[in-house]
C-alpha cells in the first residue's frame, strides 16, 4: 500500500501554536513552576529532526533544510552563486583577450561610429609594403608629426600586440574626429591618404617618402576630341591624380559594365557642342577619361549613394554586382603597355544597412603572406577561408551574414578588351569599394624615384612582390614589449586572485555542508546550544561571514528568551565548538540557559488577557444590544459612529489606542456636550457598566490624560453657544432658501435655462453670458451642497467690464436671431458671450443683485434694413417648415437689433489682435490629426477650420479608430514647423510625408517650411490627412537618420578635423 504523505511537511497553523504555546503559560502559571517537560514543549526540544523541506521550517529548532540549496543547486547571490557569476564580479578576464595566435590579426575597438576608420586602417595595415614604409619613419618626423606616430603605433599593436583588439582612440583623437558620427569611408580613405603623404614627404627614408603615392596613386586625363579636326583640347593633356576610380553601378551588373561605363565616350551635340580653338568654331565633339597611370594596389569605389529628386533624399542602391577575383587592365590603359597588368582581389569593404547617412562598415581582406582572407568586424576577427566571402556559397544564393555570393567555380571570364583569364566571379549587394593588387610585373631600376608608380611612356611597372619579413624599430619594439608584458602581467594577476577566490568558495562550501551534517541533535539527553537563525543564515550564505552573534535571543536577564524560539537552532556541541573557534563571538547559551523569570512573567500575562478578553466580549454584546435598540438603561452618551466601529473591531487581548476618546466626537470646543444637530454629533446612551469599562480601556492607553474620558450623564445639557450658533445658521439657510425661491419665482425661464420668444419692436436688456450661468447654477443649488457655489457678482460691477474705457462702447459683438416656429429667439444662448433678457427680468436683477437699471446694455429689436453700426448684420436664418410667403415676408422684415450703448468695432478689433497673438505664442498643445480614408473627406472635416476641442483637455496620444479612419493627438508648439508635424504623423499613423494630403478644414497645407503659427494651427484644431499612396514607401529611420545628421552636417563631413586642416600645425 502507498504510504500517506500528504501532510509530512504541513507547517501548522499560527493559531493552533498560539493556543498550545499559551496552554503550557497558563499551566505553570497553576503550578507556579517551570518543569523540564514545560521547557521542552516552550522550546519545541521534543520535535523530530526535520529532512526534506522546501524551506527553513521557523517553528522547529531541529530543521536545517533550506539553509544551503541542493548539492548541484545555486543561488541568486551569496555563497551559492553560480561560480561563473562570481568570476564575473571580479572584472572582465583580460585572459579571454589574448590573441589566439600570432597569424591571427588582431581587430580594432569601435568607439562609437569609428567602423570606417577601422576598415581603412585594417586594409592599409595588411598591406605589408606600406607597412614596412611606415615603420621605417624616423623617430624625429613621427615626433614632428602625431599622426604619423600615432598610425606607427597602432600599426605596431596589430603587429606585435599580445592583444586580441586594439584600442584606437588615440589616432581617432589625433585626426580629432567625432566617434558619434558615421562618415563616409571612401571621403576618409581619400583624406588620409593625402595626409599621410603631405607628412610622409618630409621622411628621408626613400621608400618611406613616398610610399602613399608609390602604391595607391593613379592618374587619369579627361580628352576632348573635336569631330571636325580630329584634335583633342589643350586641357586633355592635364593629368589627374586618383586614389580611387568613382563607379557607377546603377543599372550596371558587373565591375567590367562599371568600367565601360566609365571609360565610355560622351558626345557633345547641339547646345551642348565644344568650341574648338584650331576650327574657331562650336564643332561636335567626344569626351571621354582615359587612364594615364596605374598604381599597384587601385581601388574601385561603387557608388551606391544616389540623390532622389522627388523626395530631396538619398537612397542606396542595394543591387547585386559581380566583380572577379582576377582583374586584367592592361587594356584599360590609354597606350598600350608591354607589362602585364593583372590585379588580383586583395580587399572587399562592405556597407551594410539601408540607410545612407547610418549603417556599419566591415572589411573583408586576403592576407600577402598565407593567402588566406580574414573579415574584420571591428574588434572581431573571424577566418574566412580561400574566398572573400563565407565557404560554400553558391552563385544564387545570398549569404546571410554579409549579403554576398561566390560563384565557387573558376570559370572563364571574358573582360572587355582582353582574352578570357579564369577567375572566379563574386557577387554582392553591399560592396561598397574594392581593393586590387598588382599580381606581376618587372622591378623598378629605381625604387621610389618616379612620381607616378606605373609609367606607361617609360614601360615601367612596378613589382606588387612585397619582402617577406617585417620588422619593428627600437623604440617601438620596446614600447610594445612593455605593454605586452604589463598586460601580461594583468592576465596573470586575474588568473591568481581568481584561483584564490574559488579555492575560498570551495573551502566555505564544504564547511558550511559539514558542520550543518553534524548540526543536528539525536537525543534529548544530548548536550546542545542555541544559535540565531538570522546568523546561521548569513553564515550558510555568505563568503566572509561576521562573528558570530546570539545578542538577539537575550532577554533583559541574559537568558535564552522563550518566544524567540521561532529565531535560533538547537545545534550539537561539535557543531558549535567549531562554530564559536573560527568565527569568536557569542554568548554561549546551552542547555538550561533559560530565563525561569521571563516565563513566570509571561504565564501572568496570559492569564490577564484570558480575562480581559472574556470580559472584552460580554461588553461587546452589551454594546450590540445598545446599537439595535434592545438596552433601555442607558446612562451615559457615547459618540455613536464611534461606538459602531468599536463593535467593528476583532477581539483583542488588551486596549489599543482606537479604544481612547468614546466622547471625542460629540465634545464641542468649549467642552461641554455638542448639540447633536451638528454634523459628526450623533450620540447613544451605554450603561453605566459599560461605560465604566470603556473608562478603564481609555486610561491604559493615555494614561497621561488625567482627566480621561469627557463624561456626559443623562441629564446633560447641551453647549448653550453652540446651540445659538447653529440656530443662527439655520436661520440664515432658510432666508437663503426663500429668497432663491423668489428669485426662481422672478426669472422663471432664465432660471431653467428656456428660451426666450422675442418680439420686434420691443425693448431687451443685454447680460454677460457666464454670469447668468453662475446665477442659475447658485439658485438651483439647495441642500448640504448649497455651500459649494459660490454668489454671483454683483451686477454693477460686471456690467461695466461690457463697456471699453476709450469710446464707453459695448465691447462684445451681438448674438446672432432666428425664426423658429414662426417666433424669434437667439440663436447660440449656451455659446454667445451676451444673452438677451427681457426688460422686466432686468428690473429685477438690478433690485436682487445690486445693478442700476439706468446702466443697463438695452437693446431694441425693430424690423428693416441694417444701416446702423450698432447693429447687428448677422444674417437671420429662416425655419425650414415656414412656408414660401411666409419666407418672403421675413425676408423683407429682417430684424435689427441696436444697441445703447453701442457696439466699439474699433478696441474689439483690438482685443481680438490681442487674442490672436498670444494664441500665435502657445509652447504647448494637443492638434488632433485623423487619417482619412478614402476621396473625399466628411463635413465635419472640412467645417473644422475653428477649435473644436479645449485646449487643457487631457487626451490620450495613442491613436483611435472613428467611423473615417484612425485618430490621435500630437503635442506641438506654435514653432513646430509643418515637416516636424508630417514626422510625428508618419511615425503615429504610418503615412510617409511625401505622401501625405494635409488640411485644415478646406484649407491644404503643405509649405514644410512654415510653422504652424503662420499656418494659423492652434491647440485644439482638428485636421484630417489623406495618404495619395504616389511615392514608393520607405523607412522612417532613414529620413530621422538625414534629418539628424541635417543637410549642413552631411556637407560638412571631415571640416574641423585634422584631416582637412594644415598639418604645420602638428609640430610639436
Amino acid at each position: 500500500m502507498r504510504p500517506n504523505t500528504r501532510n509530512k511537511n504541513k507547517r501548522p497553523r499560527p493559531s493552533d501554536a498560539a493556543d498550545s504555546y499559551s496552554q503550557i503559560l497558563r499551566k505553570i502559571h497553576e503550578a507556579n513552576d517551570v518543569t523540564d517537560e514545560d521547557v521542552n514543549q516552550l522550546f519545541m526540544i521534543s520535535k523530530p529532526l526535520c529532512q526534506g523541506c522546501r524551506v527553513n521550517t521557523r517553528d522547529n529548532p531541529n530543521c536545517f533544510c533550506g539553509l544551503v540549496p541542493p548539492p548541484n543547486g545555486s543561488r541568486k547571490s551569496g555563497l551559492w552563486q553560480k561560480t561563473s557569476e562570481i568570476i564575473q564580479a571580479l572584472g572582465p578576464d583580460l585572459s579571454s583577450e589574448l590573441r589566439d595566435s600570432d597569424s591571427t590579426p588582431a581587430g580594432l575597438t569601435n568607439l562609437g561610429a569609428t567602423c570606417y576608420a577601422n576598415s581603412i586602417l585594417q586594409c592599409l595595415y595588411m598591406n605589408t609594403a606600406f607597412r614596412e614604409g611606415v615603420f621605417s619613419v624616423e623617430v624625429d618626423v613621427l615626433r614632428q608629426y602625431p599622426v604619423l606616430d600615432q598610425i606607427a603605433r597602432l600599426f605596431a599593436q596589430l603587429y606585435a600586440s599580445k592583444k586580441s583588439f586594439v584600442d584606437s582612440d588615440a589616432f581617432v583623437k589625433t585626426l580629432e574626429l567625432d566617434n558619434g558620427i558615421q562618415q563616409d569611408i571612401h571621403e576618409f580613405s581619400t583624406l588620409l591618404l593625402s595626409l599621410l603623404e603631405r607628412c610622409l614627404r618630409h621622411s628621408g627614408v626613400s621608400k618611406a617618402k613616398t610610399i602613399v603615392q608609390d602604391l595607391f596613386r593613379g592618374s587619369v586625363s579627361h580628352v576632348t576630341t573635336c569631330s571636325k579636326c580630329g584634335r583633342e583640347s589643350e586641357a586633355s593633356s592635364k593629368v589627374e591624380d586618383f586614389y580611387a576610380l568613382e563607379l557607377n553601378i546603377k543599372g550596371l551588373k558587373s565591375l567590367d559594365d562599371s568600367l565601360n561605363d566609365y571609360f565610355s565616350l560622351e558626345h557633345l551635340n547641339g547646345d551642348n557642342q565644344y568650341f574648338c580653338g584650331s576650327c574657331d568654331a562650336r564643332v561636335d565633339a567626344t569626351r571621354c577619361i582615359k587612364l594615364r597611370t596605374l598604381p599597384p594596389v587601385i581601388t574601385f569605389q561603387l557608388k551606391r549613394c544616389v540623390f532622389l529628386p522627388k523626395t530631396t533624399a538619398k537612397k542606396k542602391i542595394t543591387s547585386s554586382l559581380s566583380f572577379p577575383q582576377v582583374l586584367d587592365m592592361r587594356s584599360r590603359l590609354a597606350e598600350s603597355s608591354e607589362n602585364e597588368l593583372t590585379y588580383e582581389l586583395s580587399a572587399v569593404l562592405i556597407h551594410k544597412g539601408s540607410a545612407v547617412n547610418s549603417g556599419h562598415y566591415v572589411a573583408h581582406i586576403k592576407d600577402e603572406k598565407t593567402g588566406l582572407w580574414w573579415k574584420f568586424d571591428d574588434e572581431q576577427v573571424s577566418e574566412l577561408g580561400t574566398h572573400p566571402f563565407d565557404e560554400g556559397s553558391s552563385s544564387t544564393a545570398q549569404s546571410e551574414s554579409n549579403g554576398a555570393a561566390s560563384s565557387g567555380k573558376t570559370k572563364d571570364v571574358k573582360q572587355s578588351g582582353s582574352s578570357s583569364i579564369k577567375s572566379e566571379v563574386f557577387s554582392s549587394t553591399d560592396a561598397y569599394m574594392l581593393m586590387y593588387s598588382l599580381r606581376c610585373g618587372k622591378k623598378e631600376s629605381q625604387e621610389g624615384q618616379r612620381e607616378n608608380p606605373i609609367d606607361i611612356a617609360n614601360g615601367e611597372v612596378a613589382s606588387g612582390q612585397q619582402p617577406e619579413g617585417c620588422y619593428l624599430p627600437s623604440h617601438l619594439d620596446k614600447w610594445i614589449s612593455d605593454l605586452n608584458a604589463t598586460f601580461l602581467e594583468a592576465c596573470k594577476q586575474f588568473d591568481l586572485t581568481k584561483d584564490s577566490q574559488l579555492n575560498t568558495l570551495i573551502e566555505r562550501r564544504q564547511e558550511v555542508r559539514t558542520i550543518l551534517s553534524e548540526a543536528a541533535v539525536q537525543s534529548l539527553e544530548e548536550q546542545y546550544f542555541w544559535i540565531s537563525t538570522e546568523w546561521l543564515r548569513l553564515w550558510a550564505d555568505t563568503i566572509s561571514p561576521p562573528a558570530l552573534d546570539n545578542t538577539p535571543l537575550l532577554c533583559s536577564h541574559g537568558k535564552v528568551l522563550a518566544s524567540k524560539v521561532t529565531c535560533m537552532k538547537r545545534i550539537t556541541e561539535l557543531a558549535w565548538t567549531k562554530l564559536e573557534s573560527k568565527f569568536n563571538g557569542g554568548p554561549k547559551l546551552g542547555k538550561g540557559d533559560y530565563c525561569r523569570e521571563c516565563l513566570m512573567d509571561g504565564a501572568r500575562m496570559v492569564v490577564s488577557s484570558d480575562s480581559y478578553r472574556d470580559r472584552r466580549t460580554f461588553m461587546k454584546n452589551i454594546a450590540t444590544d445598545v446599537l439595535s435598540g434592545k438596552c433601555e438603561d442607558g446612562n451615559y452618551y457615547v459618540s455613536k459612529a464611534w461606538l459602531q466601529q468599536w463593535v467593528k473591531r476583532k477581539n483583542i487581548d488588551a486596549p489599543s489606542e482606537a479604544d481612547a476618546g468614546p466622547t471625542n466626537a460629540i465634545t464641542c470646543s468649549h467642552g461641554e456636550l455638542m448639540p447633536e444637530q451638528a454634523p459628526g454629533a450623533k450620540r447613544i446612551l451605554v450603561p453605566e457598566n459599560f461605560w465604566s469599562f470603556l473608562v478603564e480601556d481609555a486610561l491604559k492607553v493615555t494614561p497621561e490624560d488625567t482627566s480621561g474620558c469627557q463624561c456626559f450623564p443623562l441629564d446633560s445639557i447641551q453647549c448653550s453657544h453652540c446651540t445659538s450658533e447653529l440656530s443662527e445658521v439655520a436661520g440664515v439657510e432658510d432666508a437663503l432658501r426663500t429668497i432663491k425661491a423668489k428669485q426662481r419665482q422672478n426669472h422663471d425661464k432664465l432660471a431653467t435655462g428656456k428660451g426666450i420668444a422675442l418680439t420686434p419692436q420691443s425693448r431687451y436688456f443685454l447680460l454677460p453670458s457666464p454670469w447668468l450661468v453662475q446665477w442659475r447654477s447658485y439658485i438651483n443649488m439647495t441642500g448640504k451642497n448649497s455651500s459649494s457655489v459660490p454668489e454671483p457678482e454683483l451686477l454693477d460691477g460686471v456690467i461695466n467690464t461690457l463697456t471699453c474705457q476709450k469710446h464707453t462702447r459695448l465691447l462684445e459683438r451681438l448674438p446672432e436671431l432666428v425664426y423658429r416656429r414662426g417666433s424669434l429667439f437667439q440663436k447660440n444662448p449656451s455659446t454667445d458671450k451676451l444673452t438677451i433678457i427681457p426688460e422686466d427680468d432686468w428690473k429685477y436683477f438690478c433690485e436682487e443683485w445690486g445693478g442700476i437699471v439706468e446702466k443697463g446694455v438695452s437693446a431694441l429689436i425693430e424690423a428693416g434694413s441694417n444701416t446702423n453700426q450698432s447693429a447687428s448684420q448677422d444674417v437671420i436664418d429662416l425655419d425650414q417648415d415656414s412656408s414660401p410667403d411666409v419666407n418672403m415676408e421675413i425676408d423683407n422684415q429682417q430684424p435689427i437689433i441696436r444697441t445703447f450703448p453701442e457696439v466699439c468695432e474699433e478696441c474689439i478689433g483690438e482685443r481680438d489682435s490681442c487674442e490672436l497673438m498670444q494664441k500665435l505664442t502657445y509652447s504647448e498643445g494637443d492638434v488632433f490629426v485623423c487619417l482619412v480614408r478614402g476621396k473625399e473627406a466628411p463635413k465635419s472635416m472640412l467645417n473644422a477650420s475653428d477649435s473644436s476641442f479645449e485646449v487643457d483637455r487631457r487626451t490620450s496620444k495613442r491613436s483611435r479608430r472613428t467611423n473615417y479612419g484612425k485618430q490621435t493627438s500630437l503635442k506641438v508648439s506654435a514653432t513646430t514647423t509643418v515637416y516636424q508635424l508630417k514626422m510625428m504623423i508618419w511615425q503615429l499613423l504610418g503615412v510617409m510625408k511625401e505622401n501625405q494630403e494635409l488640411h485644415k478644414g478646406t484649407q491644404l497645407i503643405d509649405q514644410e517650411s512654415a510653422t504652424l503659427a503662420d499656418m494659423n494651427i492652434f491647440p485644439g484644431d482638428k485636421l484630417w490627412v489623406r495618404d495619395t499612396e504616389i511615392h514608393e514607401h520607405r523607412d522612417i529611420a532613414d529620413e530621422l537618420c538625414d534629418t539628424k545628421s541635417g543637410p549642413q552636417d552631411i556637407e560638412e563631413g571631415f571640416r574641423g578635423t585634422l584631416l582637412t586642416g594644415d598639418i604645420t600645425f602638428e609640430a610639436c
